[in-house]
């Protein structure tokens, strides 16, 4: 055996040896692009922490919240790191089923997370997941339509001027409708839209002793708004659509207004994919000048389960993850348009960011007039925007949402949606204990 020889394969058992040592942390999380891109942009995180290996579990995202729910309610320490959202992390972490996150490191700066997005994840001051990307809701409209019809579109438009714009814009002959909106049954489809439109027209879910206020004429105002304007300058089948259905049609020029999330920004502003990609203006979601808009508030985060061996090592690639450094990655690999949205400050003063995305500073003002602590007109015992953090709600609001999109589809009336939200409701939460 030759020198050569000897010292190569004393360096390939040392590698080996160390390999074997390694600590290996197991990440779930959902298989949506960034999450993707994520993965393939490990090495760098790899490279830094040799002693760190990186197990992925990509799964769609219902049957990730299955899993994740079922691995953390056990303690089951299946995964060391956990793709969640928004709604989970106030409860969970009210369970101490999550990690606080004190140990991002002195180059993290955790005060530079928007602070909308921190507060929703966040419990008593500490941060119980970091945000990966973040986002708001509302008003994408084509400017060429809103012109024809003498009307300009105000930066913080009423639901009056909405509904105003909606009856001028449309043009069915033409396969033109003034408005789309979410109308398919689900709590994260068509009640995350209607939760947060029904906020600035100041209805809650539950008063301040968990009372259900579906029989109030807050909800009613807001479910009659609705389904007339949908009725009247909504797309055919309008029940069925939700944000997928509902990008298509705008994409393909059949949308007057579409109010979503802010991340369709950069689909519907995309030429190779939208027919009317240099017609579309943004504008913040609507209100009635109560003090409230009608736009969400949601985050895709990480956070570290109570029942993982390897926190130390699960919060180094949290930090990795989620921090300033790794936006610059992608920035140099993909370009300033694919970075992460709608979690840190920096990006939205960053000229560069700004020039590839034109929607950046209304994507910002968005996020920054969601108060997931203070989300209605009135006093609520709840947190989150769209949503009510608190277990009952995945099932409730499913259960509300295919009432109101029965409503929508003609099947009945909306006194009666109202009148079985409210049975539904008020059943959930004495079977929950919060009311006697």
């Amino acid at each position: 055996m030759n020198l050569r020889t000897l010292v190569l394969g004393l360096c390939s058992a040392s590698a080996f040896a160390f390999a074997a040592h390694a600590e290996t942390i197991t990440i779930a999380t959902v298989n949506n692009g960034d999450m993707i891109r994520m993965q393939k942009l490990t090495e760098d995180f790899t490279k830094k922490n040799p002693d760190i290996q990186l197990n992925w579990v990509t799964l769609e995202e219902n049957v990730l919240r299955e899993r994740v729910t079922t691995d953390i309610a056990t303690k089951g320490g299946q995964y060391d790191v956990m793709t969640i959202g928004t709604y989970e992390v106030p409860i969970w972490a009210k369970q101490n089923w999550l990690l606080p996150l004190d140990n991002l490191g002195d180059d993290y700066d955790q005060k530079d997370i928007i602070p909308a997005i921190a507060g929703g994840l966040s419990v008593d001051g500490k941060l119980y997941a970091a945000p990966f990307y973040g986002e708001s809701s509302f008003v994408m409209y084509r400017k060429d339509l809103m012109e024809k019809a003498g009307l300009k579109m105000p930066d913080a438009p009423t639901w009056t001027f909405i509904k105003e714009a909606a009856d001028k814009m449309t043009d069915k002959a033409n396969g033109v409708n003034g408005v789309c909106l979410r109308g398919k049954a689900g709590w994260g489809e068509n009640m995350a839209f209607l939760t947060a439109m029904s906020n600035s027209f100041g209805a809650r879910w539950f008063d301040e002793q968990w009372n259900p206020q579906f029989d109030q004429p807050e909800w009613k105002n807001t479910l009659q708004f609705y389904v007339d304007l949908m009725k009247a300058d909504g797309p055919d089948g309008a029940s069925s659509n939700g944000f997928n259905e509902n990008l298509a049609l705008f994409q393909q020029g059949k949308c007057g207004m579409w109010i979503d999330a802010t991340v369709a920004a950069s689909f519907v502003s995309d030429p190779k994919n939208s027919k009317v990609a240099d017609k579309v203006g943004y504008a913040l979601a609507p209100d009635n000048g109560l003090g409230r808009r009608g736009n969400w508030l949601w985050a895709w985060s990480l956070g570290i389960p109570a029942g993982t061996q390897k926190a130390a090592s699960a919060e180094k690639f949290v930090a990795w993850a989620t921090g300033k450094g790794y936006l610059d990655l992608v920035a140099s690999k993909e370009g300033w348009a694919n970075v992460p949205p709608g979690t840190r400050s920096s990006l939205y003063a960053n000229p560069e960011y700004e020039k590839a995305a034109p929607f950046a500073k209304m994507t910002l003002d968005s996020i920054n007039s969601a108060d997931p602590t203070k989300p209605t007109v009135k006093p609520v015992p709840y947190v989150g925007v769209q949503f009510v953090a608190i277990p009952e709600f995945q099932g409730l609001g499913t259960t509300v949402g295919q009432l109101f999109s029965a409503a929508l589809a003609g099947q009945m009336s909306v006194d009666d949606a109202l009148k079985q939200a409210q049975d539904a409701a008020k059943a959930a939460m004495t079977e929950g204990g919060y009311i006697q």
